[in-house]
């Protein structure tokens, strides 16, 4: 596949050579997002962080959970798939995102998961598997900043509705 852009040396701009395909302008918003989240850079937008975990998880057929590990400045240490599941659930660890943290030497954390169905609303489990991780990572002073769930295009956010 040959590059569908081309960037013009005078003005910096992008020109487009051929027509782009949807799979290629998905793949360029997510290369765009991402390098937002590298390491060493700080989250200081939620809204941030949602369209990159938009990007992530929306089109997958199977549940995700996800963790943005942070150091204590907020600055992404480093985001990654924990666990994988079904079309309809991810078993979930917290003694393994606790050792992940603490390999990584996280002090605050971001989690996320996708609801394949499209719906972002928290199903009990949900809401269960969320007290567990701030329970146990809160023993060793790791803050869970927020939990996203991702359902399609929608999303629905922990801190945002006020359940952290």
């Amino acid at each position: 596949m040959t590059n569908p852009f081309h960037v013009n040396e005078t003005s910096g701009h992008f020109e487009v050579l051929r027509p782009v395909t949807t799979a290629e302008i998905v793949s360029m918003a997510k290369k765009l997002i991402k390098s937002k989240f590298v390491r060493g850079q700080a989250l200081t937008s939620p809204e941030a962080t949602r369209d990159f975990l938009i990007l992530e998880l929306a089109l997958l057929e199977r549940e995700v959970f996800y963790c943005i590990f942070l150091d204590n400045q907020h600055r992404v240490i480093k985001a990654e798939c924990c666990f994988k599941g079904t079309i309809d659930s991810a078993n979930v660890y917290p003694r393994e995102v606790l050792k992940r943290a603490l390999k990584l030497n996280a002090k605050a954390l971001i989690l996320a998961h996708n609801h394949p169905s499209g719906l972002p609303e928290p199903s009990e489990a949900d809401r269960s598997i969320t007290s567990r991780l701030i329970r146990v990572l809160s023993l060793v002073d790791i803050r869970v900043l927020d939990h996203f769930i991702i359902g399609g295009t929608e999303h629905f956010s922990f801190a945002e509705h006020g359940l952290l």
